[in-house]
């Protein structure tokens, strides 16, 4: 099979040729959508890691920063609420947690309520690093989608959508990780 995207793997076309010869049973739409969506999101997050490399932080720093802002003013929550939202134990939690301190992204205070509780903050210089994210992706996506009219784009999160909640219905424990990514 010859290597035309440059990638050191095959068109979507070659690969499906390959597996229909290898599995007479295969639907070739269904595995070239299926294909195309994995290829493109496997790109998207190389694109996504580059510009946090350049922002001086890991995905795994801007996963943490989306809950926290995502969690809405003052933008706190607990570590072990965190480790859930990202799914990951607890001890990659506080190990994250640990570098995102020292990086000055983040705070981590006792509950002055209840003492025992330990609260995770986004602080200014962490919500400038979410913000700058935001920017670069926003720039990123916009160019991505930039073939589709508005009436592609809706259709597109329509079917999407449909998809994910397909795949949120039938694993429901699908969220997390399976390993901590850091």
């Amino acid at each position: 099979m010859g290597d035309t995207s440059g990638l050191g793997e095959p068109t979507l076309e070659e690969q499906i040729a390959a597996y229909q010869r290898e599995f007479r049973d295969l639907d070739p739409q269904v595995e070239k959508i299926v294909n195309a969506l994995s290829r493109l999101n496997r790109r998207m997050n190389v694109a996504y890691g580059r510009q946090t490399a350049e922002l001086g932080i890991t995905n795994a720093d801007w996963e943490v920063l989306k809950a926290l802002v995502l969690s809405g003013a003052p933008y706190r929550m607990g570590p072990s609420d965190l480790a859930k939202r990202l799914g990951l134990t607890p001890a990659a939690m506080t190990h994250r947690i640990d570098r995102m301190v020292a990086e000055g992204l983040v705070t981590r205070e006792r509950d002055e309520a209840n003492r025992v509780r330990v609260i995770v903050e986004l602080t200014p210089a962490g919500r400038e690093k979410w913000q700058e994210a935001m920017r670069m992706a926003t720039v990123f996506e916009s160019d991505l989608l930039q073939d589709l009219d508005q009436d592609e784009r809706t259709a597109l999160g329509e079917v999407l959508t449909r998809l994910l909640r397909r795949v949120e219905d039938a694993q429901p424990d699908a969220g997390g990780r399976l390993t901590d990514l850091d």
